[in-house]
């Protein structure tokens, strides 16, 4: 059988709501479990753990279902989710095997360090990789996805750095407040912002047509 024979992966949509509920849902059961526990204290295996951590654990599981459910009814996961789920167990593991709840905080500077790191590779190649990723999504031409790409590039660091100061500057709770609600409602801010200031580099199909 040929590389051209092979079946590739159906790919079905689904509803955006539900789309966003498998996305958006286990950070936010996270912040409500941490919140029902955060005073207690447990003990597991012989040792006495955080509910800070206790939540950690348990949100790991969480997150596998949510992504095997999106998974099974999408056909495909986005390379940033592999990369985030891997990332949360890595970190959640850590976290629960040296009870230190310091290695799940580092998870989001690490994350949001890779997409840096990971756009800045493609803006010294003079490419733009999130074009590669999101082009299908939203058509624009090269000079506006390199003008995106350098912008998010900073901003991806801007947040990795602010990461790094609220947990280490501020308390646990504040931490998880703004890890759950405060960085993705100023990405989700940034990244419209952006969208809007680049419309004219935005394609019309009908004009490419």
């Amino acid at each position: 059988m040929t590389q051209q024979d092979r079946p590739t992966p159906e790919r079905r949509e689904i509803n955006p709501i539900l789309k966003q509920l498998l996305e958006l849902g286990p950070p936010l059961i996270f912040f409500l479990i941490y919140l029902a526990i955060r005073d207690e204290t447990f003990t597991l295996w012989g040792t006495e753990y955080s509910g800070f951590i206790v939540a950690t654990i348990v949100f790991i599981p969480i997150l596998l279902a949510a992504m095997a459910v999106l998974w099974r009814l999408t056909g495909k996961l986005s390379r940033m989710q592999v990369l985030t789920a891997f990332l949360v167990i890595f970190f959640g593991g850590l976290t629960a095997w040296f009870n230190d709840e310091r290695f799940f905080k580092m998870k989001t500077t690490i994350i949001y360090g890779l997409f840096a790191l990971i756009l800045g590779l493609g803006l010294l190649r003079r490419q733009s990789w999130l074009a590669y990723v999101m082009a299908d999504m939203m058509p624009m031409r090269e000079e506006g996805w390199m003008i995106l790409t350098r912008r998010l590039c900073l901003g991806f660091a801007l947040l990795a750095v602010a990461n790094e100061v609220v947990w280490r500057t501020m308390s646990t709770d504040l931490w998880v407040k703004i890890e759950t609600f405060g960085f993705p409602l100023a990405l989700f801010a940034f990244l419209w912002w952006q969208i809007m200031a680049l419309q004219h580099h935005m394609i019309d199909p009908k004009d490419e047509a």
